[in-house]
Parts: C-alpha cells; sequence; structure tokens
C-alpha cells in the first residue's frame, strides 16, 4: 500500500522521499517511479520510524529540500510479524514519533496521513478510559507498562495489540488535527479493510477470520492497494483542503454490513 502511494505522490510533489526500513526496497521502487511520464524527483531514504535520531535527520533533509507538502505514513507491522510490544511501539509510538518530527515543518497547505484499521472498529470491547488516556501519551514515560496494566495480559496477544495500537493512531488523528491545523495543516488516517497485499495474505494464513471478514464485504471481494492509496491520495490532494482529523474505513462496506446486522439483530429481539 506504501508503493501504491508512492505512485500517486509522484504525480504531486516535486521531490518525492521514499522512507523505508528496508534500504534496498527504497531504492527499488525509486527506480520504478522514475520517468518522463514523473513530476516528481524521488530519493529513497532508509529510516526506522521508531528511531529518533533517524527522524531528526529526515526533518532536515525535508527543510533542505524545501516546503513539506504531502505524508502518507504507511509503516507499520501485523500480528504475525511481531510480538504485542513491537507491535505497539511500531504502529503507534512510531506514528506518534513521526507526527512530533513532522509538526515544525508544518505549514499553510501541509496534509498528512496515517494508516490505522478497521480492526479497532470490530473490537466488541466497552469503554476502557484508563487504556485510552495510556494510548493518548504514547510518547510518555513507561507506555507499555502503562497500556498493559490498564488493558491486562490480553494485550500480551499480538492481535489484541495490534488493535489497541491502531485505536491509538485514530485517537492521535483526532488530537494532532488541532495542533496542525493552527498551523494550516491538516492530518487523518485511513483504515484499510481486507486488502490484498502479502502482509494481508500473511495474516490470512493464520487467521480465518480475514476469510469471514470478505464473506461479510458488501462488494463481495478483498480492496486491492490502489483502491486505498485513491483514498489516501485524495485525502492529500486540494480537492480535501477542509477534511481534517477524521479516519475513512477502505473497507468495501464491511463495518457498515457488520454494524447493520447487530442492530438488525437488537431490533428483531426488541420485537413483542
Amino acid at each position: 500500500m506504501g508503493t501504491a502511494c508512492a505512485a500517486r505522490l509522484a504525480d504531486i510533489v516535486d521531490v518525492l522521499l521514499l522512507v523505508d526500513k528496508d534500504d534496498g526496497s527504497a531504492v527499488k521502487t525509486a527506480k520504478s517511479l522514475v520517468g518522463d511520464d514523473r513530476r516528481a524527483k524521488v530519493e529513497p531514504f532508509p529510516l526506522d520510524v521508531t528511531d529518533r535520531e533517524g527522524l531528526s535527520c529526515l526533518s532536515s533533509r525535508v527543510s533542505e529540500l524545501g516546503t513539506l507538502r504531502a505524508v502518507a505514513h504507511a509503516a507499520g507491522i501485523s500480528p504475525t510479524m511481531a510480538d504485542w510490544r513491537q507491535v505497539l511501539t511500531v504502529d503507534l509510538v512510531g506514528t506518534a514519533l513521526l507526527s512530533e518530527a513532522l509538526l515544525p515543518l508544518t505549514t499553510q497547505g501541509t496534509a498528512v496521513v496515517h494508516f490505522a484499521s478497521i480492526a479497532p472498529l470490530l473490537d466488541p470491547s466497552g469503554a476502557n478510559p484508563a487504556a485510552e488516556a495510556a494510548l493518548d501519551d504514547p510518547l510518555g514515560a513507561g507506555f507499555l507498562e502503562r497500556i498493559h496494566e490498564a488493558v491486562g495480559s490480553t494485550i500480551e496477544d499480538s492481535g489484541i495489540a495490534y488493535i489497541w495500537a491502531k485505536r491509538g493512531v485514530q485517537r492521535l488523528v483526532q488530537r494532532e488535527a488541532t495542533r496542525f491545523g493552527r498551523l494550516g495543516g491538516r492530518v487523518c488516517s485511513v483504515s484499510p479493510g481486507i486488502i490484498d497485499t502479502p502482509m494481508g495474505r500473511q495474516e490470512a494464513a493464520t487467521r480465518s477470520t480475514n476469510d469471514w471478514l470478505v464473506e461479510q464485504t458488501p462488494l463481495g471481494r478483498e480492496g486491492h492497494a490502489d483502491e486505498v492509496a485513491a483514498a489516501v491520495a485524495f485525502l492529500l490532494s486540494n480537492e480535501a483542503s477542509f477534511v481534517n482529523g477524521i479516519d475513512i474505513p477502505v473497507d468495501g462496506g464491511v463495518i457498515a454490513a457488520l454494524r447493520t446486522a447487530v442492530r438488525l439483530g437488537q431490533d428483531r429481539r426488541r420485537d413483542p
């Protein structure tokens, strides 16, 4: 999905930084985006999004190149890729660190889109104020210990940790809308459903939930990376200049379908 977003951005910005922990992957993608029909000069930039020093270098490089126009932040790991600590650190703490690095570069017209997930929207658990307070301070001391205490041992399941991490991203976007907005910038997120990507296929191989969600999707299929990238491109475009602080599910309607089914079930139980 990050590659698909990069292909879109190569047509709307003057300089495109391809940030990836895998330098080889960044270089390969950069080469694929070079051509006479592309507007942007493409430059690979190796970086672990949880590396504060590396993020400082990224910020400096952006400043050298010009004005920050658009950011598509698709870096993340799924439950089968790491343990609960790593999932929370990369998916939420890394997002918060990137946001801190970008804020000083924000100016009129800057737009940022972070990747969340429909996973929190599927979570049936009730409100947990202590956990939400921890999520809202991911850069504070002892974050992992605080979220563990609030949620309990269930968060040691990397799938549960993923839900909380992506919920944290959605909440971060709501908070950052104010800080970025005061500088003339915008921050939103997208929450992909079941998308046909290598990461998605890896998850599907170990979780039957993925197949079930595809069956429940009104459009009757998985999504494609380009479809997510199209939503991201819109949010980053001037066409979305008054869209700020929201999350957009790109899920083929599965969340709507499941919520409708729940409401219908509740209505039936209430019928005399």
